[in-house]
């Protein structure tokens, strides 16, 4: 295990003050409950923790070393602070088993952290040669290597180009196929040096790294990103209490699509076209709190070059809606 320093020290939470402005104003009861359904070191549940005295957190994710630099980061907050191994698309399971019927505040803050990136033997950089293994949990599920030596060309094909939004998905692919029967992959130098070759040069130098969108692609797919996200958004709603906020983060359009459309659906009437009174159960049940998707400020981009690519959206449950308990 390769790990240097404290949560604290290597991890920025990206736009951790508004995040806390968005959700604060539903934390402010005794025994308000938040969720951090992607918990990574701490950052954005330390913020919480200290500024919503009242509340609680629970915290989960699917890396056990996250979640063990987590509690040692929130230790000091006791019993305030609840650590869970699990998936966000699980969020209906773990409230079940804490005996939760609902939640005043959910975040999502998506992608890979930090802590993955930085440490290079988990292979999700490009930028390091390291085994191709890419699982936020290790403990559990098939590798970037598993993927490129054993999916057909066409499946390949499908992943990088909607997962990667890779517009060479069809060489690349083929590039993979060939190169994998000569030698399995193993490690990602050799699928670097492969992408390299692969893309068009004038591409490499415009379009930036070209591992950047592979890596991408290979990552969704290991660990089964967008089909969790598409199963948690809706769970994360229903959790929340009437007077409850969700905030999502995402880093690239195909997680701020779903979220757009996850809190939109919400945030309109089902009323059916022609009836001329709006019944209760068709109302909206989700008020938006951020216009279209907000982004870092440049000052926050220059101290962490990770959060430009990030997007934030937020919304309040406004009522019950059918099958809801709050």
């Amino acid at each position: 295990m390769n790990v240097r320093g404290t949560a604290e020290d290597r991890h920025v939470p990206v736009l951790r003050d508004r995040i806390l402005e968005l959700l604060a104003p539903a934390l402010q009861e005794p025994d308000a409950v938040m969720v951090d359904a992607t918990v990574g070191m701490g950052g954005h549940s330390e913020s919480v923790l200290e500024h919503c005295p009242l509340a609680r957190v629970v915290g989960i994710d699917r890396d056990q070393e996250a979640l063990s630099l987590a509690g040692e980061r929130l230790a000091r907050f006791g019993s305030r602070f609840t650590p869970i191994h699990a998936v966000y698309d699980e969020l209906p399971q773990v409230l079940a088993d804490l005996g939760l019927s609902s939640v005043s505040a959910v975040l999502l803050d998506l992608g890979v952290s930090s802590l993955q990136l930085d440490e290079q033997e988990r292979g999700f950089a490009y930028r390091h040669d390291a085994p191709l293994d890419m699982r936020m949990d290790q403990s559990r599920g098939i590798t970037a290597a598993h993927v490129l030596n054993t999916y057909d060309q066409a499946d390949l094909e499908r992943i990088l180009r909607h997962y990667g939004e890779e517009r060479f998905a069809k060489r690349v692919a083929s590039a993979v196929v060939r190169e994998r029967a000569r030698q399995p992959f193993t490690t990602s130098a050799r699928l670097v040096e492969v992408l390299r070759e692969a893309i068009p040069a004038a591409s490499q130098r415009s379009g930036g790294h070209p591992g950047k969108r592979t890596f991408q692609a290979l990552r969704i797919e290991v660990n089964g990103e967008l089909e969790a996200l598409e199963a948690a958004l809706p769970a994360a709603v229903d959790a929340l209490a009437v007077g409850g906020r969700i905030a999502v983060l995402s880093y690239h359009s195909l997680e701020d699509r779903l979220t757009k459309q996850a809190l939109a659906a919400g945030a309109r009437s089902s009323t059916p076209a022609g009836l001329p009174v709006e019944l209760p159960e068709h109302a909206a049940y989700l008020r938006l709190l951020t216009r279209g998707a907000e982004q870092p400020g440049m000052a926050e981009i220059d101290a962490n070059p990770r959060a430009a690519s990030a997007r934030l959206r937020a919304a309040e449950r406004t009522r019950v809606s059918k099958g809801h308990h709050a």
